[in-house]
C-alpha cells in the first residue's frame, strides 16, 4: 500500500505529526470573537504573517494591506490584525462574493470553508431583510475587511492542520451599534440570527463582543459549544479586539492540541465527545416521507438517523426518528423534524461517546488514487476501510458490481 496523503503537517516547518494524533482548536471566546480577533490568535500561534499576506494577495481583490502587530492587554501578549483598505469599498451581493472565491486560486479546502462562512452570512441576511440569499448585500460584512477576516481564517486553519474545533459558550454585550442600516441594538439583528442553537450569556459589558463576521466564523468551525475538551496542549494563541475593555482583556484565546490516546501507558486509539440526541415517534405518516426526511436531515448536518420499528398508544404500529447531531445543528434539524413530519414534538438530550480514532487519507490502488478510512484498533493496529460512495462511484462508472469494487481495493492495499 502505497499512502498518498496521511495526517497533516505545518507548511513552515514540514514536522508530520503522529497520525494517530487529531490536531484540535479550543477557541476560548470569554470575550467574544470578531474576524479580526480570530486572525490574530491563529497568527499568534505561528501562521507567518507575510505568508497569510501574500496568499491572500492571490484572490482578485485589490486596495487593501494587512497591519500586523504585538500588544499587551491585562499582562498577556496578544497579536493585533487591521484590515487597511485603500480603494475598495463596494457592497457585494453573495453572488459576486461566491464567483470572487472560486474564481481565486486557493484550495479546494479553503475555498470551500470561506464559502460556508458566507452562506451563513447570506442565510441569516436574507431572513432579517426578507429577500433572497442570492440578493443579500452584506455592506460591511461584504466589503474588503470581511472577506479578508473569512478567506483568511480558512487559509490559518489550512496552515496549522486543524482538523477539530470546539469553542466555549458565546457571551453577548449590550447597547447599540451604528452600521450602513443604522442604529441597531447588540447583539446586532444578524449576529443573534446565527448563534441561533448555540449556548451563549449575557456578558454585562456594554459593548459589541461579537460580530456578524465572528460569529459566521465560529458556528461554521466549531463542532461543539462545550467546556475545555481532554486534549495535550501544545500552543496557546491570543488575538486582540480593537477596544480596550476595563473589566475584562478584549482577547480571543485559541489553544491547540491533540487528543489524548494513550491511558496508563497503552494505545488505546480512542477518542471521546459529547452530541445531541433529537427523537420523535410517529404512527400516522406517509412512509414515502420518511426517505425524504432522512435526506433532508443530512443535509442540514446530522452524523446519522435512524428508523425504529416501535408499538404505541392503542397498539398502534409507529417509527421511532432518532437523529445524531453537534450541539450548533440541533435547533435547525429540531426544525426540519417538525416541518417535514406530522410529528407534534420531539425530544432531545445529550449523549457522551467513545470512537476508535480515524482519519480519512489518500492511498494509490488499482483504480487509481482514491479516499479510504484509516481506523486505529484498542491495540494500535491499523484497519484501512474503503468509503462506500467513492465505492459506489467506481461501481457505475466501470459497470461492475460494488462487492468486486471493494474486494479489489482491499486486496490491492494488502499487497
Amino acid at each position: 500500500m502505497r499512502v498518498i496523503k496521511a495526517g497533516f503537517y505545518e507548511p513552515g516547518s514540514l514536522r508530520f505529526l503522529n497520525e494517530r494524533e487529531t490536531m484540535i482548536a479550543y477557541f476560548d471566546c470569554f470575550s467574544g470573537i470578531s474576524g479580526d480577533m480570530t486572525l490574530g490568535a491563529l497568527i499568534d500561534l505561528g501562521v507567518p504573517a507575510k505568508w497569510l499576506k501574500d496568499a491572500l494577495s492571490s484572490i482578485p481583490l485589490s486596495g487593501f494591506d494587512l497591519s500586523v502587530s504585538s500588544l499587551s492587554r491585562n499582562g498577556i501578549s496578544a497579536i493585533r490584525v487591521q484590515v487597511n483598505c485603500e480603494t475598495d469599498t463596494e457592497s457585494r451581493n453573495y453572488s459576486q462574493i461566491k464567483s470572487l472565491i472560486k474564481k481565486s486560486p486557493l484550495s479546494p479546502f479553503v475555498k470551500q470553508r470561506s464559502l460556508e462562512v458566507f452562506k451563513r452570512l447570506a442565510d441569516a441576511e436574507a431572513g432579517i431583510h426578507g429577500c433572497s440569499i442570492e440578493k443579500v448585500h452584506f455592506h460591511e460584512v461584504g466589503g474588503i475587511d470581511a472577506i479578508v477576516d473569512i478567506v483568511g481564517t480558512a487559509l490559518c486553519v489550512d496552515y496549522l492542520g486543524i482538523e477539530k474545533v470546539i469553542a466555549s459558550r458565546i457571551p453577548l454585550g449590550s447597547g447599540f451599534v451604528s452600521c450602513q442600516h443604522g442604529t441597531l441594538p447588540v447583539p446586532a439583528p444578524a449576529t443573534l440570527a446565527l448563534l441561533k442553537g448555540v449556548p451563549v450569556y449575557g456578558a454585562g459589558i456594554p459593548y459589541e463582543l461579537v460580530t456578524p463576521t465572528g460569529a459566521a466564523i465560529i458556528v461554521t468551525l466549531a463542532e461543539s459549544f462545550e467546556t475545555m475538551p481532554d486534549m495535550i496542549v501544545e500552543k496557546t494563541g491570543y488575538g486582540a479586539g480593537k477596544r480596550d475593555l476595563e473589566s475584562i482583556p478584549n482577547l480571543l484565546r485559541v489553544i491547540t492540541g491533540t487528543e489524548p490516546h494513550h491511558q496508563k501507558g497503552h494505545l488505546t486509539g480512542h477518542q471521546a465527545d459529547t452530541i445531541v440526541v433529537v427523537e420523535t415517534c410517529i404512527d400516522d405518516m406517509n412512509p414515502e416521507v420518511f426517505g425524504f426526511l432522512m435526506d433532508r436531515l443530512f443535509e442540514e448536518g446530522a452524523l446519522d438517523v435512524y428508523w425504529i420499528p416501535i408499538f404505541m398508544k392503542k397498539n398502534r404500529p409507529g417509527t421511532m426518528v432518532q437523529v445524531l447531531c453537534r450541539e450548533n445543528r440541533k435547533e435547525i434539524l429540531i426544525d426540519c423534524i417538525l416541518s417535514e413530519t406530522s410529528s407534534l414534538g420531539v425530544r432531545y438530550y445529550d449523549v457522551k461517546r467513545r470512537m476508535l480514532a480515524r482519519e480519512h487519507i489518500f492511498v494509490q490502488t488499482t483504480y487509481g488514487e482514491i479516499q479510504v478510512k484509516r481506523i486505529i484498533e484498542p491495540g494500535g493496529g491499523v484497519r484501512i476501510v474503503p468509503e462506500y460512495e467513492v465505492c459506489k462511484k467506481i461501481a457505475i462508472e466501470k459497470n461492475i458490481p460494488i462487492r468486486v469494487v471493494y474486494d479489489t481495493i482491499i486486496k490491492s492495499l494488502s499487497e
